[in-house]
């Protein structure tokens, strides 16, 4: 797991680098299992970056209900503003994770975000 939470580490640096404030760490920044990474990208919606990244092992943290799509319960209650939180995706890493992948992954959000 210590070279999984290397890249997960290298995988947020590189999103800080490369979004600077329109990016924001959900949760604690150590305390945090080691193989995920849960982030928001401000004013944005998470559903729809998601559907961007075919092929990409993440998640978002809102729930959808009848088409209306709602902040996630664990986000309200850390008091993550809604313009934050609507934007939150959960990437998960695992042990045949590369960095070329995150890399990769990196480079198709700055499409997705531009």
């Amino acid at each position: 797991m210590n070279r999984v939470r290397q890249l997960r580490d290298q995988f947020w640096m590189q999103l800080q680098d490369r979004f600077r404030d329109r990016v924001v760490l959900n949760g604690h920044p150590d305390r945090r299992l080691p193989n995920t990474l849960n982030v928001s990208f401000v004013e944005r919606v998470g559903a729809d970056i998601l559907a961007a990244l075919t092929g990409i092992a993440a998640s978002t943290g809102s729930a959808c209900h009848s088409g209306h799509i709602e902040l996630s319960p664990v986000l309200a209650a850390m008091r993550v503003p809604p313009s934050v939180g609507m934007g939150a995706v959960r990437f998960s890493l695992g042990r045949t994770t590369r960095s070329e992948e995150i890399s990769e992954v990196i480079e198709r959000l700055s499409g997705v975000l531009t």
